[in-house]
This record gives structure tokens, C-alpha cells and sequence, in this order.
């Protein structure tokens, strides 16, 4: 079973919070898949990736060109792991495949949007069911990820 964190944002935005847990995740030696829940989603990450910092940029590819399995961060709308993920982040609404492949999954959701928060509170009880091990984070005001849950 997959270890599944749920990161509730409140204090930033997913563009803002994103890079650097991909940042942390590929130190860790493991790859990455994204998946959002619209190709725009993974379209706007895409160009924000390489320029969210004028000092780094996280290399990466989408589901829309070749050489997938090469990639340490593959962004995508499709529900496969092209690239061998170890950890699959799902994003903007994302349904999320079986899990079972992975080592941990986070579902990323915004606190001010009503449709993403009914979105996680069901993720979460299907995670759960499914037999997970879940547990919830939360931005606090410094924007560090605390454990409510």
C-alpha cells in the first residue's frame, strides 16, 4: 500500500508550493509523475517549471512528447506512469489511478475552492478504504506543512 499525504493549501498557491516538494522529491533519488485534472493545468506547470526561479528550474517533460521513461518529472492528464514513478502528484481535481504501484501519493488541494475540498474529503475516503495509510497536512501561516490528521 501506498503512504498518501493530502496537503491542504491555504497559504499559497499550488505553483508556489509545488516545485519544492518536486525539488525534494527527485533529491531523494525518486521519479515523479504529475497529474492534473485539464491539459491547461499541465500546460501552465509546464512553463512554470522552468521559470518559477530565475536561479533553478526543474527539469521535466509532459505526457506530449517522447521519451517519457527518460523524464524525472512527467507532467500528465493520463492515469499511466509512463516514467516508473515512485511518488504520483495529483493536482487540480486529478482522479487518481491505482495507486498500489507507488510508494506515496499527494493529492494537492486548494482551501478557497469549494469543488477541490469536497474533491480531497472523497479521495480521502476512498484512500482510507482502499486500505492506505493516510495522513493530512496543512499550511500554517509561515506556509510550513503541518500535520493535522
Amino acid at each position: 500500500m501506498a503512504e498518501v499525504l493530502f496537503y491542504h493549501l491555504t497559504e499559497s498557491t499550488l505553483e508556489d508550493a509545488l516545485p519544492g516538494l518536486l525539488e525534494r522529491s527527485v533529491k531523494r533519488g525518486w521519479k515523479v509523475v504529475v497529474q492534473t485534472g485539464t491539459e491547461e493545468r499541465r500546460d501552465a506547470l509546464d512553463t512554470h517549471l522552468w521559470t518559477y526561479r530565475d536561479d533553478s528550474f526543474l527539469a521535466h517533460a509532459t505526457d506530449r512528447e517522447s521519451y517519457q521513461a527518460d523524464q524525472p518529472i512527467l507532467l500528465t492528464i493520463r492515469p499511466d506512469n509512463a516514467n516508473g514513478a515512485e511518488i504520483r502528484f495529483l493536482v487540480d481535481g486529478a482522479s487518481p489511478p491505482d495507486l498500489a504501484a507507488y510508494s506515496r501519493a499527494v493529492f494537492m488541494f486548494d482551501g478557497h475552492d469549494a469543488m477541490q475540498l469536497e474533491g480531497a474529503r472523497e479521495h480521502w475516503k476512498a484512500m482510507k478504504a482502499a486500505g492506505h495509510e493516510v495522513t493530512y497536512w496543512q499550511q500554517t501561516p509561515d506556509r510550513r506543512w503541518e500535520r493535522k490528521a
